[in-house]
């Protein structure tokens, strides 16, 4: 039996920048004190009023805000593109690369079916997406 996983040749993706995976279904998008600072930074905003207006506290957690319609309350429908998105959160940065999205090719499968850039772009090595599958689990 191979150790190797089912990845191991890689798998393609390019970010198209189309903004499925900030809307849509709700959930979670899990945010750390460094990823609100830069993100307030980002908006020249300070934490304290960043917090108020975009972050939940979920248990022990600290998550973005959804709108009713279960967008991220960071995501502008007019450009489809994050507003803080070079201080976008590690949850956004990594995907679609996580641990549940990988577990089987059926998951892959899934996700492709939501993100068109899994069916497009270079192919990314399996040291990479392990590195980016390593820093959130999710």
């Amino acid at each position: 039996m191979s150790s190797r996983p089912w990845y191991h040749e890689g798998l393609r993706f390019r970010c198209l920048a189309c903004g499925q995976c900030c809307s849509g279904a709700p959930g979670y998008v899990w945010v750390r004190a460094a990823e609100i600072a830069a993100s307030a930074a980002a908006l020249g905003m300070e934490v304290p009023a960043f917090e108020a207006a975009f972050v939940r506290t979920v248990g022990q957690r600290k998550s973005l805000v959804e709108l009713p319609d279960g967008d991220c309350v960071l995501f502008d429908k007019a450009t489809r593109r994050c507003k803080v998105y070079g201080a976008r959160p590690a949850q956004c940065r990594t995907w679609p690369f996580w641990e549940s999205n990988l577990r089987s090719p059926e998951t892959w499968e899934e996700t492709r079916r939501d993100c068109p850039g899994t069916r497009r772009g270079p192919l990314v090595a399996r040291d990479q997406i392990e590195r980016q599958a390593a820093v959130v689990r999710l």
